[in-house]
């Protein structure tokens, strides 16, 4: 029976059907990914499965009581709440009882509180949280703000917005809902909690609808995918890649059609102008016909075109862009850069990977001359234009036009020595041309994006710094934009959380490794975080060997003391003779499954495996501890019995 099951769904925005008499239906235990490209109508109808939006026309069916997770793409946040009341905020009356408790359970621990009213409060809610069975909410409301790394006590407007996007994630699981819709989780997370992410939602078996750009995301959860396309609502089952081959069938065989219908409504045309005379030696039918024809043709929805990405990369700078030497940085008592040093020459592709905080920010700013160190060095190259996408996308005036944004004070725009109006180069960018004097506050997420990329490639730059480019883009954009970046002559700096973004780009990679420490490593993600399973693999080999060889020093230490103990059972001794065997047929698994964690191939093909595997060496160190004791204790009996 389905959980969710959508009837000749319409909804429309202005003239455009985003929405065209749409079927859809979610079955338990699905993971499907929705994809489509920016402003085809994704978030209107992940809104409308929530319920929080409505749709023009159709039948919306959800299972009776079913509980609903939803996380929008920009979460409303109340900053005025703790983070934990935000989270029960969901639960009703629970919430209200629960944010009481929470806030009384606090200010108790407060020296000027009046303890005698506060405890009698408290005893009073206890008892109305028992009647209700309200302390399971409140474990699990702490469990996943635990999960999420927040501060329960924290104000909700003093969060970054990565934390507040945790924080959303946080408020949809409280509920354990039986389905959850998630509209861009991955946007402002690192790498790190993106992972995370991706192995709770496998672990719990959730139901889930999710919009993504995460390629890796998408291939790792996506049990099927739906595509919104011109209106319509297109099912493929398997994951992104098995989408991509079927897909590009289909836009073949379309345009195939497409130019068969157009050769034909083309020669009926040139016929019905041929004059009267043509038309009586005629059937009548082809004059219906091609009423039919055009009338079709007018019906018809072209798939949207692609975006024309241009990027000038204008006068070369320097052969040296930066070197940085024995740098450090501190804000307070944060040190955020320490002993850095590293060489960056033009032409490089530059990845900034760590958690958020870690301060990849700043080091950018460090490499590009907007900050000094408070200790070291750093000489920056010559000629250097820099062009700067920031995430937050505060370049973007929100009541200005788009064609102010891109170009002010001015109807054109020149790119690569051509000069262009201003309405052709938006529309290269998917901008219709009426939209040029609309105010950016009127842009989806992703429609601000691809202007602020316009605006970003409408100015000469050797130097581009990209912060989080790839939010809210769809597939189709993110590939172009890839390919673009590829072929740039000038240097990149990309902090990105999207692994196959960074791996198609980055030449070589700066990882935050924690306390102000950064390293430099060659290649992208894939080969910076196959080096760390190594490193783990290598260091977890050298601890079990040091465990191994202590257990056996204090085994024999125990055997010299020789304790007073009873003889072994015939039973015992049958065990002591067989422990040796399951020992060393342990220790064999344990260093054929080390080798495999080591191989960095196997994060790359078989990423699931490799939990399979770790989570088997972790059992194989507690059965291996089990037995080494259970060894020394019976060898400690028997060599004092003779």
């Amino acid at each position: 029976m389905p959980l969710i099951k959508l009837d000749n769904g319409c909804l429309a925005y202005g003239h455009v059907p985003l929405l065209d008499a749409a079927q859809f239906q979610l079955d338990p235990g699905e993971r499907v990914a929705l994809i489509g490209r920016n402003g085809t109508g994704k978030s209107s109808l992940l809104a409308a499965l929530a319920g929080r939006a409505h749709l023009d026309d159709g039948i919306l069916w959800t299972q009776p009581a079913l509980k609903l997770g939803y996380v929008p793409q920009e979460p409303p946040c109340d900053p005025a709440l703790t983070v934990f009341q935000a989270v029960v905020a969901g639960m009703g009356e629970t919430a209200r009882l629960l944010a009481d408790y929470h806030d009384v359970a606090h200010q108790l621990t407060e020296a000027d509180a009046d303890h005698d009213v506060l405890l009698v409060r408290l005893q009073d809610l206890q008892h109305d949280m028992e009647t209700l069975g309200v302390w399971a909410y409140e474990a699990r409301a702490e469990q996943v703000i635990t999960r999420f790394d927040l501060d329960a006590d924290a104000k909700v407007g003093t969060l970054s917005g990565g934390q507040k996007k945790r924080l959303a994630l946080a408020q949809a699981l409280a509920v354990a809902p039986e389905v959850l819709l998630l509209d861009e989780p991955t946007n402002h997370l690192d790498i790190a909690t993106i992972e995370w992410l991706e192995d709770y939602l496998l672990e719990t078996g959730i139901t889930l609808l999710f919009i993504t750009h995460d390629r890796r995301f998408l291939d790792r959860l996506a049990t099927r995918i739906i595509e919104l396309d011109r209106g319509m609502l297109t099912s493929y089952p398997g994951n992104f890649a098995a989408y991509q081959e079927r897909k590009e069938a289909e836009l073949a065989d379309e345009a195939k059609e497409n130019a068969r219908f157009d050769k034909l409504l083309k020669e009926e045309e040139v016929w019905i102008r041929q004059g009267v005379e043509a038309r009586r030696t005629r059937a009548v039918f082809r004059v219906q016909r091609l009423d039919r024809l055009r009338n079709e043709r007018i019906a018809r929805r072209d798939r949207l075109g692609q975006v024309k990405l241009q990027l000038d990369s204008g006068d070369k700078s320097g052969k040296l862009v930066a070197e940085l030497k024995h740098v450090n940085k501190s804000f307070g008592d944060k040190t955020v850069v320490r002993d850095f040093s590293c060489r960056i020459q033009r032409g490089d592709k530059i990845g900034v990977i760590g958690p958020n905080g870690a301060g990849k920010t700043t080091l950018l700013r460090l490499i590009l001359g907007e900050l000094e160190p408070d200790s070291g060095t750093i000489r920056r190259g010559t000629k250097m234009e820099v062009a700067y996408f920031d995430q937050f996308r505060a370049q973007l005036d929100p009541e200005a036009t788009l064609s102010d944004i891109i170009s002010p004070g001015s109807d054109y725009v020149e790119i690569g020595g051509a000069r262009k109006h201003v309405v052709g180069y938006l529309g290269d960018f998917l901008f219709a041309p009426q939209r040029a004097r609309s105010p950016v506050k009127s842009l989806s997420g992703g429609e601000r994006n691809r202007l602020l990329l316009a605006r970003l490639f409408a100015r000469p730059a050797n130097v581009l710094v990209l912060d989080e480019p790839t939010n809210d883009l769809d597939i189709d954009t993110l590939e172009l934009l890839e390919d673009l970046i590829q072929d740039y002559a000038g240097t990149v700096f990309l902090v990105s959380h999207d692994r196959a973004f960074l791996d198609a780009i980055v030449t070589q990679t700066l990882a935050a490794e924690g306390d102000g420490t950064w390293r430099e490593y060659a290649g992208g993600y894939s080969d910076w975080a196959a080096w760390q399973a190594d490193r783990k693999a290598t260091t977890r080999a050298a601890q079990q060997a040091a465990a191994s060889t202590a257990q056996k020093s204090a085994l024999a230490g125990r055997r010299e003391e020789k304790p007073a103990t009873t003889k072994l059972s015939w039973k015992e001794q049958r065990e002591l003779e067989a422990l040796p065997v399951k020992i060393a047929a342990l220790e064999t698994e344990q260093k054929t499954l080390s080798a495999r964690l080591a191989d960095a191939t196997l994060y790359q093909q078989q990423p699931q495996e490799a939990q399979t595997v770790a989570a088997r060496l972790s059992a194989i160190d507690a059965e291996l501890h089990g037995l080494l004791e259970r060894w020394e204790a019976l060898e400690a009996r028997q060599s004092a019995s003779t």
